[in-house]
């Protein structure tokens, strides 16, 4: 979703865009998406995982497209085969190649039953990127991070929040009422893949004893994933949404009242400041954007991330405290206008001409 939007808004800018990315079934319409060009690329689906696909390597064929229209710049935003040798493609082309770190795959090992394998994707990922000359991350703290494994050329791309899609005006007394919600009772909302790397276990004990406080507490989550049958049979007392547009979900977002975002494994975690874009009372661990966005007891809370009690211990104020949890709401809104999609891909633009060389990126 993030790069979705970067594509489309550098198209917009009037550059040509064109994205590589492996084969699938619900790829749109060429005329649906008028501002970058998808081109489908040979892959398979990963197992357990029917929403993901992995690209296999296309050195060849990205050869063979570059010298029929050479890019300006090539930028990788996954470390797959695919990107791998999307990486060696341009390098031997001498084509500037930069690259994006998007998602965690070395921690997500641990929740897959893979943690062996830790150091070895670890390297893989360390080695795809170094052989860039720029890796983006979202966060300052996650550069930090990187660098101390032995990632080179580290720079900062944050992400964006679209204000007028998750605003507190899309608030929908209706679609409270289709979730059985009375007047004075709250909601907790998650919003995501339903996936063992984001936390559940953790997530539905924070529920459980948020209920003990409030009985009438209700708990909607809106997403898909290899994990959605089994929490639907394990908590069917809980809303299973399913999976919606990102227009729809700002009506969910802002028709809530609390956010728990319990995961460890993000590089940001768009869904917390889609929540407080929203206007919701937020707790999270002190973690990527909690860090970044959270000022405790102003905004959010926040918990250390050693300590999932305190998680919990915070998110059960918000059901305690009435007062609290609005005054939360309230101030989470502010300061995002800067956070604007338009500022962020502004800056990323400018990075992306300077690897360029050039006044314009193809």
């Amino acid at each position: 979703m993030t790069f979705g939007v970067i594509a489309r808004e550098l198209g917009r800018r009037g550059h040509e865009i064109r994205v590589f990315r492996p084969d699938r079934d619900d790829l749109p319409p060429p005329e649906s998406e008028p501002h970058y060009r998808q081109i489908a690329m040979p892959g398979m689906r990963i197992p357990g995982y029917d929403l993901l696909r992995l690209g296999w390597p296309a050195g060849r064929k990205l050869k063979t497209a570059w010298r029929e229209d050479r890019p300006d710049l090539v930028h990788v935003v996954t470390e797959g085969p695919l990107g791998a040798s999307a990486v060696s493609a341009a390098r031997s082309m001498g084509i500037p190649v930069t690259s994006s770190f998007h998602t965690n795959f070395h921690a997500y090992t641990r929740n897959y039953g893979f943690g062996v394998l830790n150091r070895l994707v670890l390297w893989w990922l360390r080695r795809v990127h170094n052989g860039t000359r720029r890796t983006f991350a979202p966060t300052d703290e996650l550069c930090r991070e990187l660098r101390q494994l032995g990632f080179n050329d580290m720079s900062l791309l944050s992400r964006g929040i679209d204000t007028v899609c998750f605003s507190p005006e899309k608030r929908s007394q209706e679609l409270r009422s289709e979730w059985g919600v009375k007047p004075g009772d709250r909601v907790v909302l998650h919003v995501g893949r339903m996936a063992p790397e984001k936390n559940y276990d953790l997530l539905f004990k924070i529920y459980e004893a948020m209920r003990a406080e409030d009985a009438r507490l209700k708990f909607v989550l809106a997403g898909d994933g290899p994990l959605r049958e089994q929490l639907i049979a394990q908590h069917p007392e809980c809303i299973f949404a399913g999976f919606y547009s990102r227009e729809e979900i700002g009506r969910y977002y802002a028709s809530a009242d609390i956010y728990v975002h319990a995961s460890l494994t993000e590089t940001f975690g768009n869904v917390l400041t889609e929540a407080m874009a929203s206007g919701l009372a937020v707790t999270s661990f002190d973690y990527a954007a909690g860090r970044q966005f959270i000022r405790h007891g102003e905004n959010g809370l926040l918990a250390a991330c050693n300590d999932p009690v305190a998680l919990q211990r915070e998110s059960v104020r918000l059901v305690e405290n009435d007062a609290l949890r609005v005054q939360l709401g309230r101030e989470a809104r502010s300061g995002f206008e800067e956070q604007s999609w338009e500022n962020v891909i502004g800056r990323f633009e400018n990075d992306l001409l300077a690897e360029a060389g050039q006044e314009a990126l193809v």
